[in-house]
């Protein structure tokens, strides 16, 4: 089958979103624009790192560049809190993710590729348009602005943190039936 590629350069709307109650949630990224939603599942700790990953790159353009670039400094609040654009059908599962800047555009560019052959020289995604192999794993890549990328970084941090509470004892998460405490000798908290 012949591989799909996702682009959006930029997205109308390029968020993570997660389906489900804590505990068992799917995480997704969405990315919206010209009359088209590509949802992407992923694990919980992709999300985690590509927003952690976003917010290191972006201070360092920032630093590098001296504040000439369109990147504002990271901020607390989050702006988009709304639901996953539905119907939600799963494009494809996250297998890598790569990120960079684009110097020339001054754009934060995300490629999330389907699990596929070994990649013998070990490269990964592509982050430009050029190398797409016809007959490789599915693709979406979006090229964020720094407001867009430093917006879905926040978001992407809220939505991982909303899970389930922490056991104040051993950090694990609590599962609503109760918790075995590894810290309590296996009682239930």
């Amino acid at each position: 089958m012949p591989r799909q590629v996702y682009f959006y350069d930029p997205p109308e709307r390029f968020v993570a979103g997660t389906v489900g109650e804590p505990g068992s949630r799917t995480f997704f990224l969405q990315a919206r624009g010209g009359g088209r939603i590509t949802s992407v599942a992923l694990e919980k700790q992709q999300v985690a790192l590509l927003a952690e990953q976003i917010d290191k790159l972006l201070d360092e353009v920032l630093r590098v560049s001296g504040g000439d670039v369109p990147v504002p400094p990271p901020v607390d609040a989050v702006d988009d809190l709304d639901p996953l654009d539905g119907p939600i059908e799963e494009d494809f599962r996250v297998g890598t993710l790569a990120l960079g800047w684009d110097p020339a555009a001054e754009r934060l560019v995300i490629v999330a590729q389907a699990p596929g052959e070994d990649d013998p020289e070990g490269t990964g995604p592509a982050l430009d348009d050029e190398e797409d192999n016809p007959e490789g794993p599915d693709v979406l890549r979006v090229r964020l602005t720094g407001e867009m990328a430093r917006a879905f970084a926040r978001r992407a941090q809220s939505v991982v943190s909303a899970g389930r509470p922490s056991c104040p004892f051993c950090g694990l998460p609590l599962d609503p039936a109760g918790h075995i405490c590894p810290r309590a000798n296996g009682y239930r908290r």
